[in-house]
């Protein structure tokens, strides 16, 4: 089933370079997976939408982490959903912005066995679905409703189920 054309306004910020050498042409990559993340949520916007996603260290995710959820230590992904803002003609509402940390999702690329491509589109969706109010910390079946969006997303980018054995 294709996905819904959703007018988003992707912002990409790259503030690591090893980040460029994770497949060709990232911003554009970066943009498809956060578009699959937002068609494939449960309230998929009827206006256009922004998303800012940020590619940074391990040190400035453990900081940003450890100010903003009390926890000192380096996460692969961190999502800050901007407040709710009503919609105006023609003006993109914030959904809010994506942090990934570049050693983080190597580390775990690796150990997983998964392409890293694969698993930073993962991060992406996982972080968009975050911002669209999708939380898989509140319980196993707010869990598995979140791993099965994130799969039928990558599906769509032609990427395997990540869960799956």
């Amino acid at each position: 089933m294709p996905m819904p054309e959703i007018e988003s306004e992707i912002d990409v910020a790259v503030e690591d370079p090893r980040w460029d050498s994770v497949v060709p042409d990232l911003e554009a990559f970066v943009i498809r997976a956060v578009e699959a993340g937002i068609a494939i949520a449960p309230d998929v916007p009827d206006h256009p939408v922004e998303v800012s996603v940020l590619l940074t260290t391990d040190a400035v995710v453990q900081d940003l982490n450890r100010t903003w959820r009390g926890k000192d230590k380096p996460t692969n992904v961190l999502s800050f959903p901007a407040p709710p803002q009503p919609a105006h003609t023609g003006v993109a509402v914030p959904l809010g912005d994506v942090v990934l940390a570049y050693d983080t999702m190597l580390r775990e690329s690796a150990e997983q066995g998964k392409p890293l491509q694969d698993h930073l589109a993962h991060l992406l969706i996982h972080g968009t679905l975050h911002l669209l109010g999708q939380d898989h910390e509140t319980g196993d079946t707010d869990a598995n409703a979140m791993e099965a969006l994130e799969t039928e997303a990558l599906h769509g980018l032609g990427i395997p189920d990540p869960y799956a054995d």
